[in-house]
């Protein structure tokens, strides 16, 4: 399966009737290996910062998560595998594979926690198979 059709058919699915407004699949190093039409054109120094959260859990805190200029406050994650950011009505979710990052961006009507159930999942299917 190609990683376009992981962002399309396992991120962009349906779920209760709600969609992520974007998604992506992004490797450790930053280069994009799938996303939405809609995701927001991102920094390489905001993936660092996300990588390093993930290596160092609690350096996004103070400063909020940045993803394509945006400022989301971060909340409850699972230190070194989930990090969650809030804004408004919305937010992300960035579950950390060994290979890449699965990212997630809702809003309303979506919840965080519909969107943690889609990002989270994909992400732990992508760790059982090795990536």
């Amino acid at each position: 399966m190609s990683w376009q059709l992981y962002v399309d058919e396992h991120l962009m699915c349906d779920i209760e009737g709600n969609h992520l407004t974007s998604a992506a699949i992004i490797g450790c190093d930053g280069s994009v290996w799938a996303q939405s039409s809609a995701f927001p054109q991102f920094k390489p120094e905001e993936i660092a910062a996300i990588i390093k959260d993930f290596d160092e859990p609690g350096t996004l805190a103070p400063t909020g998560l940045f993803l394509g200029g945006m400022k989301y406050m971060v909340i409850q994650g699972e230190p070194g595998a989930v990090i969650r950011g809030k804004k408004g009505p919305g937010g992300v979710t960035v579950k950390k594979t060994s290979q890449a990052l699965i990212i997630g961006i809702y809003d309303e009507p979506m919840n965080a926690g519909q969107c943690n159930v889609i990002v989270e999942r994909l992400g732990d299917y992508l760790l059982d198979q090795g990536l």
